[in-house]
């Protein structure tokens, strides 16, 4: 595992999001500002004051940024925002051999599992292009505590030196991976759900759909605000595309490195809204943010579960912005949020399959 190294304009970043953390809501709403309200919905006060305040201090964008220092950003970012790490009793460095190749992992297992407990095999975000096992090591670790299960992260080949369908085939292969060497692993192989923010979020869901009819398939799905349609752009892009984080350029620029050649939008193994069947996927929770571009395609990916009869609890959090999983660490929306969805995931994965409901 690698060491974040925070420059100094994180720690400045740091001081102000800690700031801004400890502030009650009222000194938090006066400070930010005119209140954000889009589309029915008013930012969170500690969100738009967070967001007014880094860009005080924010310097070049990824996208601006050779590939390697776009990578270390992100890295760099998570641990920030993410906090003091959330302890865990072990976590593990694997690799998962897969057709001559290896794919490495980290297993994360809290204290007071039973012998073999429930998994969530996870995918980090970051638009195919950036994201790591360190970008998601925070979120790992905060599932694995609160939801009382093991969480796999999976580092998951990244385009543009490897674009569409690799990572989606690591994915699929980490998940079929964990079911065939569940005894190795310490897990209940039939209590494996997968889960991913964004991107991953996307590689969740496609894993979902491409096992469906294996002999044993994901227990559940959580998704959080997935981006789980590159063909076309709903309303929420116009609406919250600068501003709020995750920008519609950037959403472009994510798309350009990921699908080259051949490669189409409209497959539905790049875009799992466009598939033609439902029927039969694990039930799902899912999260999205009020003001993030994705947030209309991840309501319809819900609603399209729902129409096929699959257990789905879709949750609008109206005031958050994209990547709250990453914010743990920063005073209470992001946790709050993330708290919810451990107990959605403790549930899903308990056996009660349709205890979790619209």
């Amino acid at each position: 595992m690698r060491t974040q190294k925070m420059s100094t304009q994180d720690r400045i970043a740091r001081v102000v999001l800690d700031v801004i953390g400890a502030l009650p809501t009222g000194l938090q709403r006066a400070l930010g500002g005119t209140p954000v309200r889009i589309d029915g919905q008013s930012l969170e006060p500690e969100v738009q004051l967070a967001l007014r305040l880094l860009s005080a201090v924010e310097g070049v964008s990824f996208e601006h940024l050779p590939l390697d220092a776009g990578r270390a950003q992100i890295d760099a970012e998570s641990a920030l925002f993410g906090g003091k790490p959330t302890e865990v009793e072990s976590v593990r460095d694997l690799e998962i051999p897969a057709d001559g190749r290896t794919i490495p992992a980290r297993l994360y297992r809290p204290a007071g599992l039973p012998e073999t407990p429930p998994l969530l095999v996870y995918f980090h975000g970051g638009g195919f292009v950036l994201g790591s096992l360190e970008s998601g090591d925070s979120v790992c670790r905060f599932l694995a505590r609160h939801a009382d299960v093991a969480v796999l992260a999976v580092d998951y080949r990244l385009a543009p030196e490897h674009p569409f369908p690799a990572g989606r085939s690591d994915a699929v292969d980490a998940f079929r991976y964990c079911v065939s060497h569940a005894a190795d692993l310490g897990i209940d192989p039939n209590s494996i759900a997968v889960g991913g923010d964004s991107a991953g979020g996307n590689l969740a869901a496609t894993v979902a759909q491409e096992t469906a009819a294996d002999a044993v398939s994901p227990a559940f799905q959580l998704l959080f605000f997935p981006w789980v349609d590159l063909s076309s752009k709903r309303p929420s892009h116009t609406m919250f595309g600068t501003g709020f984080f995750l920008t519609d350029a950037q959403l472009d620029w994510y798309t350009e490195h990921y699908l080259t050649g051949d490669a189409s939008a409209t497959d539905p193994r790049v875009s799992p809204l466009l598939a033609p069947d439902f029927t039969g996927l694990a039930p799902a929770y899912i999260a999205v943010a009020g003001f993030d571009p994705l947030r209309d395609e991840g309501e319809a990916y819900a609603e399209k579960l729902r129409e096929a009869g699959v257990s789905v609890a879709l949750r609008r959090h109206s005031g958050l912005i994209h990547a709250f999983v990453n914010t743990v660490g920063v005073g209470h929306t992001g946790r709050d949020a993330m708290l919810e969805a451990c107990g959605a995931l403790r549930v899903g994965v308990s056996g009660n399959r349709g205890s979790v409901s619209a």
